[in-house]
């Protein structure tokens, strides 16, 4: 069985290397015809040297919801409330179309449930950011790519899905999103709106001294716009993005705690919570472009204003010893986070060694980030960020170099008001840091064949703190017995990651990085006495191993001879066959010695009769496992998914079926490992359980052979490889 396995995936790699040589080697035709239509088949995975890419336009079981619930699929991802996202053991800065987001995970979690996941063209996880993108990046970049194609005629395409839950009562999810696209001889414009609504549920239990019900409503709009004008063979891009959020919260908590007198109080509290946020986005971008197809020079200015209200108002507050208390609002913050830069990108091919490619570029950013509490600010926030790169590209025979650097140069400082134990206001300077430093990167690649290749990589990065890490408010929930604060003093955090992979064909690969970390920000969970205290801290020094393996099993092999197998031409993506991607990851802090962590995920693929597809994903992680200062106790992030799917009209339409955690086994139960106090059991459960469908409906154009145009919804990396913006090829 083993070998008849190992010869069906080595059949179906191969047939992969058919089909890219038939591509890139077709033969000559010499009949007349009238016109052609080339249709690209988009990989539903595609593995580079530095990064892997997952389509989310054309995978139905992806684009069906939120953009959580589709990023949550990807196999060695790990979307967690205390770990933040990681992937292949990596902590990931998350990017949204080449710029960072620069929230936290509480913030980050509530913008990606309220954008629609057909709103992605798709996602780049980069394992190894190299000089081009700032050394802030950390461990690796994930990066959302909302872009879309526009045609020589308008076109449009609508996209909605519905979804509903029912744990103890009906709840109603929708997403709405068109997308309008159109150019002429002189300009090209885009324009994608949406809307989302969603209704959830929250249970939790804190160490048994709180326990709470939380009702969510969570309503989310925005809007991209784009228009680019042709200059010759230069092109300048503009582009204004709105993403709003509007989020009401009602928890009902009960719990107990020690007086001071000794006496147990007991309380029973219902609190109302509402959040509101506006994030807004103009760049400007102008693309030099040269005779010389792959040289180029861009310039790019940006501005990223965020604004964030949030006010909690307790509405009743039973308590067995003192009555009603503490009615009225607990929590009224608000914060404003400014962000401006400027960029240059310039890359020229170069004769080095067989073939080559110089890059070079600088770039400029302010941020501005203040933040009040009941009308008095408490933290005023500032950084400026100079930074210019150099890294040379380079093949010899079978090999590809890549060499390169990063200067940066940082001044931080500010200064934050917090109330001391007298209940007096302090104002204090925040550590500054203010340091230039190199952040080099490396890379070699061996090419064994055509898309197989052995890859090692180094570099060196940076992750500052996110501002909301950074925020003495409390924008989450208070209670009685009960604090959660942000750390104003937070350090930056210093990366060095090492990788070797090997990785055949884009489906199939093996891999071990190891990341040494000195300052990883981290949540903390603790308790003192009968108080919970959750808050931000800095681990000094810590390591993360991580080894992951990914491999497709057709199931061909159980029903055809090999013999018969490497006769047939196949399309991996249209046969049936098991993806299976299973990891290992270990955090080594000295303090407490966490367990390492297996993960584990299955994703089938079966073609059923009437051209319908059904895809079954399964995720989960062992228990036992070490998550920074927390260790789970029972398996985490566990759940089912079921979507079918079919497309008619000639495929302009596409019908999607779906159910998510079919087995509502998704939940979070972990317990805290503080190195001061007591640790915290804590149990998380969402109404994750939940049925849908979607449609996607692409109007036809109004010629249908018109030529398709280059994104000009902005996409801001300068790699080529992450879809940056080129001239058009002329008719």
């Amino acid at each position: 069985m083993i070998k008849n396995l190992s010869s069906a995936v080595i059949a179906l790699l191969f047939s992969q290397l058919y089909f890219s040589q038939e591509k890139t080697n077709p033969e000559p035709k010499e009949k007349e015809i009238e016109g052609v239509v080339i249709t690209k088949t988009k990989k539903a995975v595609e593995q580079k040297a530095d990064r892997t890419i997952f389509d989310f336009s054309e995978q139905e079981y992806l684009n069906t919801g939120s953009a959580m619930e589709g990023i949550k699929k990807l196999p060695g991802l790990i979307a967690t409330d205390v770990a933040g996202m990681m992937y292949q053991g990596k902590i990931l800065d998350v990017y949204l179309n080449g710029r960072p987001l620069n929230i936290s995970t509480n913030d980050l979690t509530s913008f990606l449930e309220g954008m629609p996941a057909n709103s992605i063209e798709k996602i780049e996880v980069i394992t190894q950011p190299g000089a081009e993108f700032p050394a802030s990046s950390g461990g690796a970049i994930m990066n959302i790519i909302t872009n879309k194609n526009a045609n020589k005629y308008l076109t449009a395409t609508y996209s909605g899905n519905y979804a509903f839950t029912n744990e103890d009562q009906f709840r109603s999810r929708t997403n709405n999103s068109l997308s309008l696209n159109a150019r002429n001889k002189y300009f090209g414009w885009q324009l994608r709106v949406g809307q989302s609504y969603r209704e959830s549920e929250m249970n939790s239990n804190q160490d048994n001294l709180v326990l709470s019900n939380t009702d969510r409503i969570s309503r989310g709009a925005f809007a991209k716009a784009g228009v680019t004008f042709d200059l010759g063979n230069d092109k300048l891009l503009l582009n204004y993005d709105v993403y709003n959020n509007n989020n009401d919260n009602v928890t009902l908590s009960n719990g107990s705690f020690r007086l001071p007198s000794d006496l147990i109080n007991n309380f029973t509290a219902l609190d109302a919570a509402k959040t509101n946020s506006l994030r807004q986005e103009a760049v400007i971008t102008y693309q030099k472009r040269f005779d010389e197809k792959n040289k180029k020079l861009d310039f790019q200015a940006g501005y990223t204003r965020s604004d964030n209200d949030f006010y909690q108002d307790n509405i009743f507050n039973q308590s067995t010893v003192n009555g009603l208390q503490n009615q009225g609002r607990l929590l009224d913050n608000n914060s404003v986070m400014q962000v401006s830069n400027f960029k240059v990108d310039f890359s020229q091919p170069i004769k080095i060694l067989d073939e080559g490619k110089v890059s070079f570029g600088g770039l400029y950013e302010n941020q501005i980030f203040d933040t009040e509490s009941k009308g008095i600010t408490n933290l005023d926030y500032q950084r400026n960020t100079a930074s210019t790169y150099l890294e040379f590209q380079a093949k010899l025979k079978k090999f590809d170099f890549v060499l390169g650097t990063r200067a940066e140069n940082y001044d931080i400082s500010g200064t934050t008001r917090l109330t001391d134990s007298a209940g007096i206001l302090q104002q204090q300077a925040l550590i500054p840091f203010n340091k230039f430093k190199l952040f080099p990167n490396a890379s070699i690649q061996y090419n064994l064949m055509n898309q197989v290749y052995l890859a090692l990589n180094y570099n060196k990065k940076i992750t500052l703190p996110s501002i909301s890490a950074l925020n003495p408010n409390n924008n989450t929930f208070t209670g009685p017995n009960s604090t959660i604060t942000g750390n104003p003093y937070l350090q930056p955090t210093i990366f060095d990651n090492f990788e070797i992979k090997l990785s055949a064909f884009d489906y199939a690969f093996i891999g071990y990085n190891v990341s040494s970390i000195d300052n990883q920000v981290a949540q903390l969970l603790s308790r003192e006495g009968d108080v919970i205290k959750n808050e931000q801290v800095n681990i000094p020094n810590m390591r993360i191993h991580n080894f992951n393996i990914g491999m497709p099993i057709p199931f061909m092999i159980f029903t055809t001879p090999l013999s018969e197998i490497m006769k047939v031409n196949f399309n991996p993506d249209k046969i049936n066959f098991l993806y299976v991607y299973g990891g290992y990851v270990k955090h080594e802090i000295k303090e407490i010695d966490p367990k390492g962590m297996f993960i584990l995920n299955l994703m089938a693929q079966i073609m059923l009769p009437a051209e319908i597809k059904m895809t079954a994903n399964y995720n989960v992680l062992s228990k036992k496992a070490g998550f920074y200062y927390f260790e789970s106790e029972r398996p985490f992030n566990e759940r089912f998914d079921l979507t079918f799917s079919k497309k008619f009209l000639n495929e302009k339409l596409t019908l999607s079926i779906y159910g998510n955690d079919l087995l509502n086994t998704q939940v979070t139960q972990l317990k805290s490992k503080p190195l001061v106090g007591n640790s915290v059991f804590l149990y998380n459960k969402t109404d994750t359980r939940n049925f849908g469908f979607s449609i996607n409906y692409k109007i036809p154009t109004k010629n249908k052979l018109a030529k398709e145009d280059e994104n000009i919804l902005k996409q801001n990396s300068p790699n080529e490889n992450s879809g940056g913006v080129v001239p058009p090829t002329q008719p």
